[in-house]
C-alpha cells in the first residue's frame, strides 16, 4: 500500500479545481473526455477507461467515450468487457470493485483491477464509468474517493448536457408549434376575406328581388374572378412554402439562358400589370447556367409582383450582369421603400411589414418562397432599402449549384 502511495502525485485542492475547470468547458464533450483523462491519468493510473450512458428512447446502454491508455494500448479500448459491470452499476446504482484473485498469472492483461461507478443525478441512473488496470496496483482508499468524485462531476456534466438538449429539443417544438399557429391564424384570415368576397357577390347576384344590367353583372364577376385568382395563388403559395421548407420539391435543373427566361416573364407581368413600367438591361448574350427554369421564373415573377403590390406608381429596373461564377439579377423600385430594422424578417414564412403604406393583402409567402428557391440553387438572396429611397432585390445564381 505504501507502494502504491508512492508511485503517484499527491491529490490536492489544484487538482480538484484542474478537474473542475477541465469538465466545465464549453467545449464539445470528446474533446472535455480526452483532455480530462490526459490530467487524472498521473493521479490516478489506468489502463482502460469506458463511459456508458443510459440512451433517452431506448433505455438502453451506449457506448460515449472509451481510451486505452496504458498496457494493452496496441488492441485499443475493448469496451465488450465492461458491458456486464455496466449493467449491473446502472440496476444497483452502487460502486463495484473487482480485484483478480491470487495466482501464478504473468500476462497482466489476465489481471484487471476493475473499479466501476453509477453516474447519478437525484433519482436518474445516468449510465456509468469504469476504470481498469491491468495487473495493479490495487486502488487505494484516496484513488477511489478521487474517483467517486469524478463519477459526480461527471454526472453533473452530463445532467447540463441533458438539460441543454432538452431545452434546445423544447424551443424548437415551441417554434414549430408557432410556425403552425401562424400558419393556421394567416390560412384562416386571408382564406376568409376572397371566400367572403365570392360569397358576398355570387349571393348578390342570385337574389331573386332584383334585376342587375349587363355592366353591374360583368363588374361583379370579374371581381369573383379576380378573388378566385387571389384564392387559388394564395393556397398555391400555402403549399409551395410547406413543401420547400420540408426539401420536398423536386429541382429539375438543366442549362438555362437568364435572357430568354426574363423575356417570357416580362411577356406575362406586362399583360398582369399593364400600367406598370418595367425597364431592363440584360446583355445578350449572357452565359448559361444551370437551374430550374420553372422556379426561376417563379422568382422573377414573385419579386415582380412585390413591386407592384408595395410600390404600385413607381417604375421598376430590372438589372442582369454577368458576375464570377455565376449571374446577379437586381430589381430596383422607387417606392417607399422598407425599414432597417425589417430587413433580417423580410424572408421570413408569413412576415408582413406591420402597418405598411399603403396597404395591401398578401399571405407573407412570396419572399419566403423566393429565398428557398435561391437556396436550392446554391445561391443568395438579399435586400437593400431605406424609407423614401426605394428598394432593390439582389438574386445571385451560380453557374452550377
Amino acid at each position: 500500500m505504501n507502494e502504491t502511495k508512492r508511485k503517484f502525485p499527491q491529490i490536492t485542492l489544484a487538482t480538484v479545481y484542474e478537474v473542475d475547470r477541465i469538465l466545465w468547458q464549453e467545449k464539445p464533450w470528446r474533446t472535455v473526455m480526452d483532455e480530462l483523462v490526459k490530467f487524472i491519468r498521473p493521479y490516478f493510473i489506468f489502463d482502460n477507461l469506458v463511459l456508458y450512458l443510459v440512451d433517452s428512447i431506448t433505455m438502453n446502454l451506449e457506448v460515449e467515450f472509451a481510451r486505452a491508455t496504458g498496457r494493452g494500448k496496441s488492441a485499443e479500448a475493448d469496451v465488450a468487457w465492461g458491458e456486464i459491470l455496466a449493467n449491473r452499476l446502472v440496476e444497483t446504482r452502487q460502486m463495484v470493485l473487482q480485484e483478480p484473485q491470487p495466482s501464478l498469472e504473468t500476462d497482466r492483461l489476465r489481471q484487471p483491477y476493475t473499479l466501476g461507478l453509477p453516474l447519478l443525478s437525484g433519482s436518474w441512473t445516468l449510465g456509468a464509468i469504469i476504470f481498469i488496470r491491468f495487473g495493479g496496483p490495487p486502488y487505494d482508499e484516496d484513488q477511489i474517493a478521487f474517483a467517486q468524485y469524478l463519477s459526480r462531476q461527471i454526472s453533473l456534466v452530463i445532467a447540463r448536457e441533458n438539460l441543454k438538449k432538452e431545452n434546445e429539443r423544447l424551443e424548437f417544438q415551441y417554434r414549430v408549434f408557432q410556425v403552425q399557429e401562424d400558419f393556421i391564424a394567416t390560412l384562416s384570415h386571408e382564406l376568409r376575406s376572397p371566400l367572403g368576397f365570392i360569397k358576398g357577390y355570387t349571393t348578390t347576384l342570385l337574389r331573386e328581388d332584383t334585376n342587375w344590367n349587363e355592366n353591374v353583372q360583368r363588374e361583379f364577376l370579374t371581381i369573383i374572378d379576380q378573388e378566385t385568382d387571389r384564392l387559388q395563388d394564395l393556397i398555391a403559395n400555402m403549399l409551395d412554402s410547406a413543401k420547400l421548407q420540408s426539401g420536398q420539391v423536386f429541382m429539375n435543373f438543366q442549362t438555362v439562358r437568364l435572357d430568354a427566361l426574363m423575356n417570357d416573364v416580362l411577356v406575362r407581368a406586362r399583360a398582369h400589370y399593364p400600367k406598370m413600367v418595367i425597364n431592363t438591361k440584360i446583355p445578350s448574350p449572357i452565359k448559361t447556367i444551370r437551374a430550374d427554369p420553372r422556379r426561376i421564373a417563379q422568382i422573377f415573377e414573385n419579386l415582380i409582383g412585390n413591386a407592384a403590390k408595395y410600390a404600385p406608381d413607381s417604375p421598376l429596373d430590372i438589372n442582369v450582369s454577368e458576375v464570377d461564377k455565376g449571374v446577379k439579377i437586381e430589381f430596383r423600385d422607387r417606392g417607399p421603400g422598407i425599414p432597417a430594422k425589417y430587413h433580417a424578417k423580410i424572408f421570413d414564412r408569413f412576415f408582413r411589414i406591420p402597418d405598411y403604406k399603403p396597404a395591401t393583402h398578401g399571405s407573407g409567402l412570396g419572399l419566403f418562397i423566393c429565398k428557398q428557391i435561391v437556396q436550392a440553387h446554391s445561391g443568395q438572396i438579399g435586400i437593400t432599402s431605406g424609407m423614401g429611397n426605394g428598394t432593390t432585390f439582389h438574386v445571385f445564381l451560380p453557374e452550377a449549384p
